[in-house]
């Protein structure tokens, strides 16, 4: 799960610096999508990018504590608000029975247009109907009419029965003998499911974290002597090699040269030296007894020619 966070984080990383980029481009926070949306005949809601919830499972006590700030800050200065507008919006008692009277002259105005407007569109229907006369119709074409919708809508609530039955058989749908609230329908199994997964991650994360800690003190308590004997056992011969070669004791190197770590850096880097130096004198070696060897098989092979020949 550690290195799917961190691919999610890449990924929203890179996603924040084209964001970054596009506002640089357009000098604009928003950008239209509309025409790249009617190509790719999408949704707005299609594109908005989800927050991973283990974002949110990571950081769930930073987010309540950033909420309840923010709540508690619009509180504050929501109420700072208010007080300044009541006393910015002072008014005198005629401006304030003007204002309504204007209002509720307007409201009683707006009605008697709406009432006008249905007298009319109703004397228009009756004017239409007396033009055009009653429609009649034939009862036998009216009753076939009535029968086929009958039909159909019979037909489809029985298909949708049948089919209903088929998913439940093959168990890919809940009998709907249990109600959606039942405690073993699927979907709060599912839930449920989830909150062990997620209370059981906390939980081997915490334990995670807590072994880290209790496995550093074990090894420092069981090992740490010993490894710090043999660190000083090696900075007392750094200090005797050094005094033996120039004469002299070394300084100590300052914190910020690294400190024993410096010491350690260049005594490994010494043995590197040393170790590349003896394989290249044991190569020469190598090379000197195998010349050697030539040699004295060629003065074997003249002196058998000359007792060969003497013979």
């Amino acid at each position: 799960s550690s290195g799917i966070n961190a691919e999610y984080g890449g990924t929203m990383g890179r996603i924040l610096e084209l964001k970054n980029e596009m506002v640089n481009l357009e000098f604009s926070e928003y950008h239209f999508f509309d025409d790249v949306l009617s190509d790719m005949k999408l949704t707005p809601s299609d594109i908005e990018i989800p927050v991973p919830r283990y974002f949110t499972q990571e950081n769930e006590k930073d987010i309540k504590d950033r909420m309840k700030l923010m709540a508690e800050t619009l509180a504050k200065y929501r109420l700072d608000d208010t007080g300044d507008k009541k006393e910015n919006t002072k008014m005198s008692l005629e401006e304030a029975i003007r204002i309504i009277q204007v209002h509720e002259r307007a409201r009683q105005g707006c009605l008697r247009a709406k009432f006008m407007r249905e007298i009319r569109a109703q004397e228009e229907r009756e004017k239409m109907l007396s033009m055009q006369g009653a429609s009649t119709m034939d009862p036998d074409v009216a009753s076939t009419i009535i029968q086929k919708v009958w039909k159909g809508y019979s037909q489809r609530n029985k298909t949708l029965k049948l089919r209903e039955k088929e998913l439940i058989f093959i168990g890919m749908q809940a009998s709907s003998d249990l109600p959606s609230n039942h405690k073993d329908s699927p979907t709060n199994k599912l839930a449920r499911r989830e909150e062990e997964r997620v209370m059981i991650q906390s939980q081997h994360e915490r334990e995670y974290h807590d072994a880290l800690v209790s496995i550093k003190e074990k090894i420092r308590e069981a090992e740490g002597p010993d490894i710090k004997e043999n660190m000083q056992d090696q900075i007392r011969q750094w200090f005797i090699e050094t005094r033996d070669a120039s004469g002299k004791f070394p300084e100590y190197p300052s914190d910020d040269e690294g400190g024993s770590a410096a010491i350690f850096k260049t005594k490994e880097g010494v043995e590197l030296e040393e170790g590349n130096g003896e394989g290249s004198k044991k190569k020469g070696k190598k090379g000197k007894k195998k010349k050697g060897e030539k040699k004295e098989k060629k003065k074997k092979g003249k002196k058998k020619g000359k007792g060969d020949g003497g013979g």
